[in-house]
């Protein structure tokens, strides 16, 4: 049952991934634990990169509107999917949500997806890639724990790093477990209180952006 449902999902993410490509549009999922900043970071992503790239927001939870209300306070188009308990997003759900989107406006499509360090990882919604969140506050053993979101992760963001001097978070183990699961993902610093990496981390996406408009290869 669950191999046939991964084989459906698949079709359908094949489906959506022809869809942005027709568009031209780069699409991000952003997987994380609850709490490690998934919102904040996108409500920064979207007020430096909004002006100058068409952005849409697709917003996962389990319950309530409060992150996408959030995010239409930036001025950007937003759709919600409640997915009332199921742990992640599946790629049937952004088909729908596509519906609710203009299709063809964007540069580039951001997917929230539930917290959850475990479920979304295993689906595919069609995206160029995938970003795995860390935040320092909890803790610098979830690559080893969770290893499958960060596998497949282009890439890594630490974040709350302003916060490192108040934890016991091991930069230097952590990177070098990071690089052990994942040798070609990115890992970058972030803080939303601090502003680091923030330039970093959205001149990344708009260069990825530049090369799918371009028609170039963006492989997740």
């Amino acid at each position: 049952m669950g191999q046939r449902l991964l084989r459906a999902n698949e079709n359908l993410a094949r489906e959506n991934r022809v869809r942005f490509a027709a568009a031209g549009t780069f699409v991000v999922n952003l997987m994380s634990s609850p709490g490690a900043g998934k919102t904040t970071l996108l409500e920064l992503t979207l007020q430096r990169l909004r002006k100058s790239y068409k952005t849409g927001v697709i917003e996962g939870d389990m319950y309530t509107t409060r992150d996408a209300q959030r995010i239409a306070g930036q001025g950007v188009e937003v759709v919600q999917i409640n997915t009332a308990g199921v742990c992640h997003l599946d790629a049937a759900m952004v088909a729908r949500s596509l519906e609710e989107l203009r299709e063809g406006r964007y540069d580039m499509l951001f997917i929230e997806n539930v917290g959850n360090l475990v479920c979304p990882a295993e689906f595919d919604l069609g995206e160029d890639a995938k970003v795995a969140l860390l935040s320092v506050t909890e803790g610098g053993d979830k690559p080893a724990k969770y290893p499958l979101v960060f596998q497949r992760a282009r890439v890594v963001l630490v974040t709350k790093v302003d916060l490192i001097p108040h934890t016991d978070f091991d930069l230097e183990a952590v990177s070098k477990e990071l690089r052990a699961i994942n040798p070609e993902a990115n890992m970058l610093l972030v803080s939303a209180k601090t502003g680091e990496g923030i330039e970093e981390w959205c001149g990344w996406l708009e260069g990825m952006s530049q090369k799918k408009r371009a028609g170039k290869s963006v492989p997740g």
